[in-house]
C-alpha cells in the first residue's frame, strides 16, 4: 500500500548483503514486471538487492479512476523506495519503462544513482500519423471505462498488436499477464507514450548511465534509440540482434550485457 496513491505488487530479490546497491527494474507497455524481468532477477540478485513493480494500470499495479500519466508512474517508483526504506538507487527501464526512468531522475535527481535504458527512446516519434495514431489509443482508453470488464478484455485482446517475436515463441502465460491489467488505463498509457518527450533535458543527466539498443526492433526502431543514446553524456552502449521481445525470447543475446549495463550504473 503506497500512501494516498493505492495498492501495487512489488517483486523483490534479496542482494548478497545488507550494504548491496538497489536496482528498481520498469516494465514496457501493457506487460509486468514478471514478463518482462524474469530473465534477469536470478543474475542481477548476485550482486544487488532487485526491486520491481507493475506499473498502474498494468498487471496487479495501481487502478485510478485518473488518466493514466507517466509522471504518476514514475513518482510511484519513488513512493516506493519510501516505503522501503530505500534512499539511493539505480532505475532500469525497458521500453515504456524507459521514459518512466527518465521522469524518475528528472522529478527525483537526488534519489537515483545510475541509470539503464533498454529498447527505448527519449521522444516516441517523429511522424505525426503514429503519434495521432496512438493518441486514439489514449481516446479509446477513456471510452472503454465505460464498458464491463470481460468487453474491455475482449476488445482489447483482439485490437492488440505486440509486435515482435512469434506468439509461440512467447512464455504460455504472456497473455494472461498482460489481460491482467486495466484495459482503460493501458490504453491511456499508449497515448501518453505518444506525448513523452524527453530531448530538452536528457543531456543533463549526471549519473552513470547504460544503453541497450535492440537492433531488430520493430516496435522502437534503433534509430529512434540511438537517437536517446546521443543526447546523454558518457553513456555506456550496448547493441544486440533482437527485437523488441528479445528480453524474454533471447535469454543469450539479452541478459549477459544488460546485467553488465546494471553494473556499470550502480558502479560494482
Amino acid at each position: 500500500e503506497l500512501p494516498g496513491r493505492g495498492t501495487t505488487f512489488v517483486r523483490e530479490v534479496s542482494g548478497p548483503r545488507a550494504d548491496a546497491p538497489v536496482v528498481f527494474l520498469l516494465h514496457g507497455w501493457t506487460v509486468t514486471a514478471a514478463l518482462n524481468w524474469f530473465r534477469v532477477y536470478d543474475p542481477l540478485s548476485e550482486f544487488a538487492r532487485v526491486v520491481s513493480l507493475d506499473h498502474r494500470g498494468h498487471g496487479r499495479g495501481i487502478r485510478s479512476s485518473r488518466a493514466f500519466r507517466l509522471e504518476d508512474a514514475a513518482d510511484d517508483v519513488v513512493a516506493l523506495a519510501d516505503h522501503l526504506g530505500v534512499e539511493k538507487f539505480v532505475v532500469a527501464g525497458y521500453s515504456m519503462g524507459g521514459p518512466i526512468s527518465q521522469l524518475v531522475w528528472q522529478r527525483h535527481p537526488d534519489r537515483v544513482s545510475g541509470m539503464v535504458l533498454a529498447a527505448t527512446f527519449a521522444r516516441s516519434s517523429r511522424r505525426p500519423a503514429e503519434r495521432v495514431a496512438m493518441r486514439s489509443v489514449r481516446r479509446l482508453g477513456r471510452a472503454t471505462r465505460l464498458m464491463p470488464r470481460r468487453r474491455q478484455v475482449d476488445l482489447f485482446t483482439r485490437a492488440m498488436t505486440l509486435g515482435g517475436s512469434q506468439p509461440n515463441e512467447r512464455p504460455p502465460w504472456f497473455v494472461s499477464e498482460v489481460r491482467s491489467g486495466s484495459v482503460p488505463m493501458m490504453l491511456e498509457a499508449g497515448g501518453a507514450i505518444a506525448d513523452f518527450d524527453s530531448r530538452d533535458w536528457l543531456g543533463q543527466v549526471d549519473v552513470p548511465t547504460g544503453i541497450f539498443i535492440t537492433s531488430h526492433d520493430g516496435i522502437v526502431p534503433p534509430d529512434r534509440q540511438h537517437r536517446m543514446a546521443a543526447l546523454i553524456p558518457h553513456a555506456k552502449i550496448v547493441s544486440a540482434p533482437i527485437d523488441h521481445d528479445g528480453c524474454v525470447t533471447r535469454p543469450a543475446e539479452f541478459v549477459t550485457d544488460f546485467v553488465d549495463l546494471v553494473r556499470h550504473a550502480s558502479d560494482r
